[in-house]
């Protein structure tokens, strides 16, 4: 039986950057600006699964604007720490974007890749416009440039679990962001 504490899988982590606390405080800011930028406007949500499924779920729960949601899966790590080649759209959003103002939500803005060709993709079917949200902004690996409207938390380039975030579909469960051990993912 899990601790009360947490998930067992916390004893993983090297060190905890972002606390659940801290993360329940930026997505109701975050929230806030959404609700005041997008006032009187219709929105589509699009969030990039499975990362960031939970940071979806808890940012839609702050929003007052009427919105539709649909989901999209895309990879570029497929089962290691760094992001590989270009990013695979595994699968397609079920809703017509065209004249539509899109907010893509995603976990993390590493590399830029995946978030620049999802954007790309939903701009060319004819979006009225495309914002991006993400929880986490890694800058030291960015390879193409690209920057989101709304960032949760800038981080350092370390590898992170939790909150959504895995390695090998494991930790997205932890309630906090943390530096997973090098020696639960070989690095």
């Amino acid at each position: 039986m899990p601790s009360p504490k947490g998930p067992p899988e916390l004893k993983h982590l090297d060190h905890v950057l972002v606390t659940p606390a801290a993360i329940k405080r930026r997505i109701a800011a975050l929230g806030a600006q959404l609700n005041r930028d997008y006032a009187h406007k219709d929105l589509m949500v699009v969030a990039i699964v499975n990362g960031a499924l939970i940071f979806t779920a808890d940012l839609l729960r702050q929003m007052r604007s009427p919105l539709r949601l649909d989901c999209l899966r895309a990879s570029s790590y497929h089962t290691g720490t760094r992001a590989v080649g270009e990013p695979r759209i595994v699968d397609q959003m079920k809703l017509d974007v065209k004249g539509q103002h899109v907010l893509l939500v995603d976990d993390i803005l590493d590399t830029g890749k995946t978030l620049a060709a999802v954007a790309g993709l939903i701009k060319a079917k004819g979006a009225a416009s495309v914002r991006t949200c993400v929880l986490l902004d890694k800058k030291a690996r960015r390879a193409v440039p690209f920057e989101a409207d709304y960032v949760g938390f800038e981080i350092p380039n370390e590898f992170v679990v939790g909150y959504g975030l895995d390695f090998n579909e494991r930790y997205r469960n932890l309630p906090c962001i943390g530096v997973l051990r090098p020696k639960y993912y070989g690095g």
